[in-house]
């Protein structure tokens, strides 16, 4: 795999998952570092507008 110019580091493709159910997209190592995330972390996925926003899972204090 050949290395990226600057200007497209931050530009990733979709990928389909096995079957086709799903899709990934990679995120940037210097991202994970900074927001100190973990493999098999539980994340929250959320659709806003045009966006998918993606952060860390916290539990709903009312289930607890």
């Amino acid at each position: 795999m050949t290395r990226r110019k600057m200007e497209e580091r931050h530009i990733r493709n979709l990928t389909k998952v096995s079957s086709g159910t799903s899709y990934a997209v990679t995120i940037p190592i210097e991202y994970i570092r900074k927001l100190k995330w973990r493999a098999k972390q539980k994340l929250e996925v959320k659709l806003y507008r045009d966006r998918i926003i993606i952060r860390d899972w916290e539990p709903d204090q009312r289930q607890v």
